[in-house]
């Protein structure tokens, strides 16, 4: 069955109700495996192929069905997000951001038919894959979120396709996403002349499978014997009105974690991200005690930690040295919504730590992937990242800086407070993962990831690839905006 320009005209009365329900159930329809996928939880298999009745509908329908079709299945998708967005921002910004994201889906799948069904060429196929990916690479380069909940990262668990992030980053990983779902749209709307392109694609993702299964086998898990990592997370925050009680019991339930954990064999132990937000003199007091307290149990901490004083509130990790040295500071770079009025950090911290070359970052740094690529490019072979995450980004939060570990070459320790504690090699294999809890807490203890040699492409090859994309977008926005006749 070939497609054609436009369906012909319903009949009147009765029928033309029928036709317009059932294309109401079919946008619906379409829009729910979308709902599954671009939530702060996707299901990753099923990323492969939701789109697909999106892209079949808009190719076999006018284009006023497919531009109002495509918006109901968009929005049906992206309310996937309603209740984490609105746990951030207030009701107009949720339904103005859920809004703009439709928009775009309803932009990349018109271009997309407006493509196809003018040249009617098998490299049409590109467009979709094409036009995600630059909008995915705008996202990241000029949002202060970035491109937070890309579909690229709902593959993070997938270890062997999660390969092609070494190689050519989330650009990669997206362009592979999208272009299945384009080609089988293609296929099964256009038929037979379709069949190259389609096989073209499913060669490409046969070679992407087996590389990333090539990649991975054989690669060594960590030995027991390898020196061992604690991770601890409390979800009580200690805030303004915290009685200090209260706040003592916490501070002292995570001194006592450091001791059981560093009596367990831990070299290094990581706490989460702002466990309280101090003046001056209460930071003081909280970085004597631990730097006291790394020198007694002979481990390194990792402790973060708010400080806010005349010049600003600043989100800070301290690094304590089992030597009783003055901590290795550093200030988070990317602040998430809730910390606006913190002040931003500029400089990158690596430390000897445990026989590794060990970088410090702050939760919402790693889900850039320029600080990431900074720290692969200073030699970092693993990342300790303090983090608080909101419940119902656990997931996402934890599995993109599982990413930025992929992309460069290194492995990634995350304690994150309402999220999860979680080690990952430079593979993306997560070795050990447990739930964050309120008090007591809870703990994880898991032997440190060996350093890793891999060679990865993804710091020039994932900017090249993604601005490349920016390029051909704009070269398909303007094809698909030459006039013609109607589509």
């Amino acid at each position: 069955m070939s497609m054609s320009d436009t369906l012909p005209a319903p009949a009147a009365g009765s029928t033309a109700l029928r036709q317009r329900l059932s294309q109401i159930a079919a946008a619906l329809a379409a829009g729910l495996p979308v709902y599954w996928v671009l939530g702060p939880q996707p299901l990753g298999w099923l990323a492969w192929c939701a789109p697909l009745p999106v892209l079949w509908l808009a190719l076999r329908s006018s284009r006023g069905d497919a531009a109002w079709m495509t918006l109901v299945a968009a929005m049906l998708g992206l309310s996937a997000n309603f209740a984490y967005f609105r746990l951030l921002m207030p009701l107009p910004a949720v339904l103005a951001v859920i809004a703009v994201k439709a928009l775009l889906w309803l932009l990349v799948v018109l271009v997309t038919r407006r493509l196809v069904l003018r040249y009617r060429s098998g490299w049409t196929v590109l467009a979709y894959p094409v036009l995600w990916v630059a909008i995915d690479t705008l996202m990241a380069a000029l949002l202060p979120d970035g491109n937070w909940g890309s579909l690229a990262y709902s593959q993070a668990d997938n270890l062997a396709i999660l390969q092609v992030a070494a190689l050519a980053g989330v650009p990669g990983l997206l362009f592979l996403l999208c272009l299945l779902p384009s080609a089988l749209a293609l296929l099964l709307a256009g038929g037979r002349p379709y069949a190259p392109a389609a096989g073209a694609a499913a060669l490409l993702l046969a070679a992407a499978f087996a590389g990333g299964a090539w990649r991975v086998q054989g690669t060594p898990a960590p030995a027991p014997a390898r020196p061992l990592a604690g991770l601890v997370a409390i979800d009580d925050f200690i805030g303004p009105a915290t009685p200090p009680a209260r706040a003592q019991a916490v501070w002292d339930q995570y001194a006592r974690h450091v001791v059981q954990l560093a009596g367990q064999g831990a070299s290094v132990v990581l706490l989460p991200e702002k466990i309280a937000v101090l003046a001056p003199a209460q930071a003081d007091a909280v970085q004597q005690r631990f730097q006291a307290l790394a020198r007694s149990a002979g481990v390194w901490i990792v402790l973060g930690i708010g400080v806010e004083d005349g010049a600003g509130r600043r989100n800070l990790a301290w690094l304590f040295a089992p030597d009783g040295a003055a901590p290795v500071r550093y200030q988070k770079h990317h602040l998430a919504p809730p910390e606006r009025d913190f002040l931003a950090g500029s400089a990158y911290a690596v430390q000897p730590v445990a026989g590794l070359a060990m970088g410090l970052a702050i939760c919402k740094d790693m889900h850039f992937a320029l600080l990431g690529q900074a720290y692969g490019r200073a030699g970092a072979q693993a990342m300790l990242v303090p983090a608080w995450d909101f419940q119902l980004d656990a997931w996402m939060g934890a599995r993109m800086t599982v990413v930025r570990g992929v992309e460069n070459g290194y492995a990634v320790l995350r304690a994150a407070r309402e999220g999860v504690l979680t080690v990952s090699d430079a593979y993306g294999r997560v070795l050990a993962e447990r739930a964050s809890s309120a008090m007591p807490g809870s703990t994880l203890l898991a032997p440190l990831p060996a350093p890793s040699s891999v060679v990865t492409w993804a710091g020039w090859l994932g900017p090249l690839l993604g601005w490349l994309c920016v390029a051909l977008g704009l070269v398909l926005l303007g094809a698909g905006c030459r006039p013609a006749s109607a589509f």
